[in-house]
């Protein structure tokens, strides 16, 4: 069954320096001899990105991001219909779209047609799902999709759209059991097939190493927006500083909080003590975490209401080894056990925040025990082979549901 699929990974941007978790699944999917080909909708804004990029086999197609005009439009839907006559019947599920996106599923239709695409797999259910969702209705192609968090908590999200995304789809992924519990207490019968697949890891690049004897640094990594809490961070090291601990902190990425977060350390003083040091290639980030005697991802909900489903790097963190302090958000508690294989603080509380932080820079035995448990979390649920295993059934089971329909 495997041979004869041809399964298309449609995604906002391609490639995008944070979201090494897709790529990491594409080459899980391929080295299982899945044929795989990328379907963008915008092309990269990034001005680096990771190396294992290079790895990737599938070819990338760039589905024409500009508005078009009526006539374009036009032309794409006869083109379309022409391969696929359902079009006409069809077309009233478009209704309402925006005209990119219609525009773009028909791109994407003519390109199933063209190079034999079998099934159609979104991440996120945002504009992705909305093209391949549409696409699937003109050819019949059936699609899937991995909901992950802005596009399921971010105050945007408009719920008739979602819950017409989860209906129409073969299958639904998200990537924690408090994304799966949201959703089917949120969606009722719509999210009935909803079902957690973690984020996978490739372990393999993810060597364990020790805790038990790293200098006293803190290490942070991500976006430097507000949901992922850095400006608790900020203050938490302006309380150790109080209580005289010695340490460093350093913040791995950029972002729109940037110039923020530098006033922040100016202000309470911080300079000698707390770095932006920007984004870095994702192998440098690795070594940088694991310089580090703790690493905090103190994530909040943000104003908009976005937030974190279960931020990768902190798995990978705790693939590593650098014992993680977080906050009880979303699908955090199902890895950061506390006292277990962590700890975890209540959002915005930088007093406590601080307070795991000293406890984790002056017991090294706490960080070790709490490394070790983390890791063996890891390598039970978090192996990418295993997980993108679960997933590539799901894409089998469906094309085989398909076919027997069509028959």
């Amino acid at each position: 069954m495997l041979s004869n699929m041809r399964v298309g990974y449609v995604v906002k941007r391609y490639p995008r320096y944070s979201e090494t978790f897709i790529v990491t699944e594409i080459l899980a999917q391929e080295a299982a001899g899945l044929q795989v080909e990328i379907f963008a909708l915008l092309p990269p804004i990034d001005t680096h990105f990771q190396d294992m990029l290079a790895q990737v086999k599938a070819p990338v197609h760039y589905l024409l991001p500009e508005i078009p005009k009526a006539s374009e439009l036009w032309a794409g839907i006869c083109k379309t219909a022409a391969l696929y006559p359902r079009v006409w019947e069809e077309l009233s599920v478009a209704a309402g779209e925006e005209a990119r996106d219609v525009h773009q599923a028909m791109l994407l239709s003519q390109n199933i047609a063209a190079r034999g695409i079998t099934h159609l797999h979104a991440h996120f259910a945002s504009s992705p799902t909305t093209v391949a969702m549409l696409a699937s209705r003109f050819t019949g192609v059936p699609y899937t999709f991995t909901a992950h968090a802005k596009d399921i908590f971010h105050e945007s999200v408009q719920q008739r759209d979602l819950e017409r995304k989860m209906s129409g789809a073969a299958a639904v992924v998200t990537v924690s059991n408090y994304n799966r519990d949201f959703l089917k207490q949120t969606y009722g019968v719509a999210a009935e097939r909803v079902q957690r697949i973690y984020n996978g890891l490739d372990l393999e690049r993810l060597r364990f190493n020790s805790p038990a004897e790293r200098p006293p640094v803190i290490i942070g990594v991500g976006r430097v927006v507000e949901k992922k809490g850095f400006a608790s961070l900020i203050e938490a090291c302006a309380i150790l500083k109080e209580h005289g601990r010695r340490f460093e902190c350093e913040i791995v990425g950029d972002g729109e909080q940037e110039l923020h977060l530098r006033q922040m350390i100016s202000d309470l003083h911080l300079n000698e003590q707390v770095r932006l040091i920007g984004s870095r290639p994702q192998a440098q980030v690795f070594k940088i975490i694991q310089s580090g005697a703790v690493f905090a991802a103190p994530c909040i909900i943000g104003k908009d209401s976005n937030r974190d489903g279960l931020p990768t790097v902190l798995l990978e963190a705790m693939a590593l080894g650098t014992p993680c302090i977080s906050t009880d958000l979303t699908g955090i508690p199902e890895v950061i056990r506390d006292g277990q294989t962590g700890l975890i603080v209540p959002q915005h509380d930088a007093h406590a925040l601080a307070a795991g932080l000293e406890k984790l820079l002056a017991d090294g035995a706490l960080r070790v025990r709490l490394a070790a448990a983390a890791r063996r979390l890891i390598d039970a649920h978090f192996d990418t082979h295993r997980n993108t295993e679960t997933l590539r059934n799901i894409f089998i089971n469906s094309a085989r549901r398909s076919a027997a329909k069509e028959s």
